[in-house]
């Protein structure tokens, strides 16, 4: 298996999600070594959430998950590209497609753009 360099950084490092077809920045997650081997195993994007202090396979609450269609890894071994098929359209748990849904314009965020689903619906606890 493909060792990353995971001491680098205290155990975790970035993961960008990544729209395979388009190539749209869909999140930026973090995993450790045990999320990049769960992810290896199942061929869907696991990560690690830091506020939860677990493993967290992307979607297991919503039903968006994503499965990986190809992985890059930098070249210090310390940062991945999951290359992946967005399941449901959503990636991001506001409801949008992207996390990165906001743009900087005169000094203000502005909401460029939609929802996908409207989180309280699909969603049992607050985010």
């Amino acid at each position: 298996m493909v060792k990353l360099d995971f001491a680098k950084s205290n155990g975790l490092i970035p993961a960008i999600a990544q729209d395979y077809e388009t190539g749209e920045v869909l999140m930026l997650a973090y995993i450790n070594e045990e999320a990049w081997t769960e992810t290896l195993r199942s061929g869907c994007a696991t990560y690690w959430t830091r506020s939860r202090g677990r493993l967290w396979k992307k979607g297991e609450s919503s039903g968006n998950i994503q499965e990986i269609r190809e992985i890059l890894v930098d070249c210090d071994g310390d940062a991945v590209i999951f290359k992946i098929n967005q399941v449901g359209g959503a990636a991001c748990h506001t409801g949008h497609r992207t996390c990165f849904f906001r743009k900087l314009e005169g000094g203000e965020l502005i909401e460029v753009g939609e929802k996908v689903f409207d989180p309280e619906k699909v969603y049992q606890r607050e985010h």
